[in-house]
């Protein structure tokens, strides 16, 4: 691969300025409407960016129980109902579009509703146009306790925050009749306003819409919009492409809120909390590669200040494994290294050192605690069975229990300590600069002896306490590379993972030939969900190393076929825009694709997507601290024009790529350019034939031993 050296701004620019000129318009909000049938029904979900969020159906009332407005992990109201002259609005019969910042529903009978959730403010936009005379709404009692008449508008009473209230009024003061469940008024109410807070606040809530409502929503389409004109915006001869990417970069910012501080949400619907390992895990696709640097700043720390600094405490310096209104749990080992990786990689993307300044006593004390506390003879880092990220417990009996010392936890323990040596120098401590590169070279010379079988092209998952190896065949081996020089194993661990790991729809967490193999995530009629969890059940996160490690061996189109089944996912099934957690492994019976399952919207899953292109596909890789940017584009042949443009530093990286050449040039930006040429797939011996895994089960699983006649429940 040829690559050119191109040194200084003025250069590049000179270089590239004549072949970067923006051909057309980059698609926007308006461009973005998925158009849903009443057959497809599809979920839908928005936030406030603050702590509360809205799920639905596109054509139905929601049965679940997660449905409708949720607000700081309460479920306030599930669903609400529109009349128009005395009849129901039937959703089943309407043209329903989503939008990314709203939904709008059309009848044949002259009536528009349009739904909106408004930034940073518990208010609810229904609007109604129609060529009706009266309008009315009702609120589905389900999450209701009580309800209070107002000349404002009907108060009610939600059963989980009972000293708060949902108020319900017209969207334009107007006269109204209170019914039972709702409140009717004349067509020029224009559409009913929902609003949460203490009495007084949902009235002045009202008020501020009311007078400055289409301030407040064009405000909200023009902050959405920017994620995909400004700081992320594609073009490309794949409309899909640029479709399904701008879905899912919006999507994933609607899970960075600031709930409890700034974080970003696990996941819609039931994991509206901050996860450290989430969080981390995410934040190179949510806030890295799509420019967002001051978010990711300020949630960094706010999460430093939640780090458990105890010293007599066994969690002593870990960053929370989960923070959420009732409390804090430390029990991870995987959240913190990624708490100080994720610090060192804001650093390379945005070239500022102040804010590690804030940072460093909370990263010293993370990594001086492990090496005291956590730390074997060999520099490995020990923890429990479930304090990985396969960390579900059952009655208390972990369900893929990895302790001693896991694989990946090995290899982010390594990066902890390299990326925190890096940091100890800028801020000039030399000495523990110096101890932590030691203890990572000793952990890097020691791993590729103890956990690597040369012959099986395997890497163990996990050492046991009694030192020995654990042969079961997980994804987690991808993520150990950097503490491997072998390059052939390497090689041959990828070809080998793909082929028994990662089917058409994802990676699954256990190969299949394993004897503990569940291959439907939910089969309730023979074991408990959470058994699965782990074991088997796909994962949509590890995609994101399995198609890098490809990419970086040469194998751009297997990769792509993952890539654009995740795509196809985000606009044409489940919620719409977003990637789920999890799928089933197998399908079912009689189906020749999997089932989606977990929570409808996942940010690491939406996170590992976008930097797996941004980083992979198309190759960016800043290093501000260096002042020199890598630009080693591996498209596939599909791709044949492209153009885009990212935040790097305090300014933009303006790219393109046509006739099989990639230009690039710096807006604001002072940095050495390392640009590769452009390659797709390459032949290579080691992967000749490569594909998928497919479902090839065992004869009997004992999974199946037992059959419940009564399903079984949570």
């Amino acid at each position: 691969m040829k690559k050119v050296l191109i040194s200084g701004l003025a250069a590049a620019m000179a270089l590239v300025s004549s072949c970067t000129e923006p051909q057309g318009s980059f698609m926007t909000t308006e461009d973005l409407g998925v158009r849903v049938t009443a057959e497809e029904n599809r979920e839908y979900s928005y936030t406030d960016k603050k702590a509360g969020y809205w799920y639905g159906t596109t054509h139905q009332e929601s049965p679940e129980w997660w449905s409708g407005w949720n607000m700081a992990k309460k479920r306030i109201l599930a669903d609400y109902t529109l009349t128009v002259d005395g009849v129901a609005l039937n959703r089943a019969e309407a043209e329903v579009t989503v939008y990314p910042e709203r939904l709008e529903r059309k009848w044949t009978v002259g009536t528009k509703e349009t739904f909106c959730l408004v930034d940073n403010l518990p208010v609810i936009y229904i609007g109604l146009e129609t060529e009706g005379t009266s309008v009315a709404c009702t609120l589905d009692m389900g999450h209701i306790v009580g309800v209070e008449s107002s000349e404002d508008g009907l108060f009610f009473i939600p059963r989980e925050a009972p000293d708060m209230r949902i108020m319900l009024t017209t969207a334009q003061e107007t006269e109204f009749e209170t019914l039972a469940e709702g409140i009717s008024a004349g067509a020029q109410a224009k559409g009913f306003l929902l609003t949460y807070g203490t009495a007084d606040e949902c009235r002045e809530l009202a008020y501020q819409f009311r007078t400055s409502g289409s301030d407040l929503l064009a405000q909200r389409n023009e902050r959405i919009n920017s994620l995909i004109t400004e700081y992320n915006p594609l073009k490309s001869n794949l409309s899909e492409l640029d479709k399904s990417l701008a879905w899912i970069t919006i999507t994933m910012d609607e899970l960075i809120t600031c709930q409890q501080g700034n974080g970003i949400y696990a996941g819609l619907p039931w994991f509206n909390e901050y996860w450290g390992r989430d969080m981390f895990i995410s934040m190179p696709g949510a806030c890295l590669v799509t420019g967002q640097f001051d978010v990711a700043k300020e949630i960094l720390k706010d999460f430093a200040k939640l780090q458990d600094t105890d010293p007599s405490s066994e969690t002593y310096g870990r960053i929370p494994n989960r923070a959420n209104l009732e409390g804090i749990l430390y029990n991870t080992t995987d959240g913190t290294p990624r708490f100080v990786i994720q610090a060192y990689q804001l650093a390379q993307y945005s070239g500022d050192t102040e804010f590690l300044h804030e940072l460093y006593p909370a990263i010293k004390m993370s990594i001086d605690a492990s090496i005291r506390n956590y730390t074997d003879s060999k520099g490995y880092l020990t923890h429990a069975d479930a304090d990985t990220w396969m960390d579900v417990k059952r009655n208390g009996i972990p369900g893929s229990p990895r302790g001693n010392r896991a694989n990946d936890i090995q290899a982010l323990w390594y990066e902890q300590l390299t990326a925190g040596a890096k940091i100890a120098a800028l801020m000039d401590d030399e000495g523990s600069a110096e101890e932590w590169s030691g203890l990572a070279t000793m952990l890097a010379s020691n791993f590729e002896n103890d956990f690597c079988d040369k012959e099986g092209d395997l890497i163990y998952d996990h050492l046991n306490a009694d030192g020995s190896a654990d042969m079961q065949y997980r994804p987690n081996q991808l993520y150990c590379f950097d503490l491997i020089r072998d390059f052939d194993f390497r090689e041959r661990v990828t070809r080998r993972a793909w082929e028994e790991l990662v089917y058409p729809w994802g990676v699954a967490s256990l190969a299949q030939w394993d004897p503990q193999f569940h291959p439907q995530h939910e089969n309730w009629h023979y074991y408990h969900k959470d058994d699965a969890y782990h074991n088997g059940t796909i994962w949509l996160w590890n995609n994101g190393i399995a198609m890098q490690r490809m990419i970086e061996f040469g194998q751009v189109e297997p990769a792509w076929e993952l890539f654009k089944n995740m795509n196809r996912q985000a606009l044409h099934e489940g919620a719409v825009g977003s990637l789920s957690e999890n799928a089933d492994a197998h399908p079912h019976e009689g189906q020749n694709w999997v089932k989606r399952s977990g929570t409808f919207l996942q940010a690491w899953s939406n996170a590992e997507h976008l930097r797996v292109w941004y980083q992979h596909f198309l190759g960016i890789r800043p290093d501000m601290l260096k002042g020199v940017i890598v630009i080693e584009p591996k498209l596939p042949a599909e791709i044949t024009e492209l153009e885009t443009s990212v935040k790097i530093g305090d300014g933009t990286l303006h790219y393109k790529y046509a006739d099989g050449k990639v230009a690039v040039e710096l807006e604001g930006i002072s940095a050495e350019l390392v640009v590769y040429e452009p390659t797709g797939q390459e032949d290579s011996p080691a992967f000749e034939g490569v594909d998928f895994c497919m479902p090839d089960p065992l004869e009997s699983y004992p999974c199946f031993d037992t059959y419940y006649e009564t399903a079984l429940t949570y």
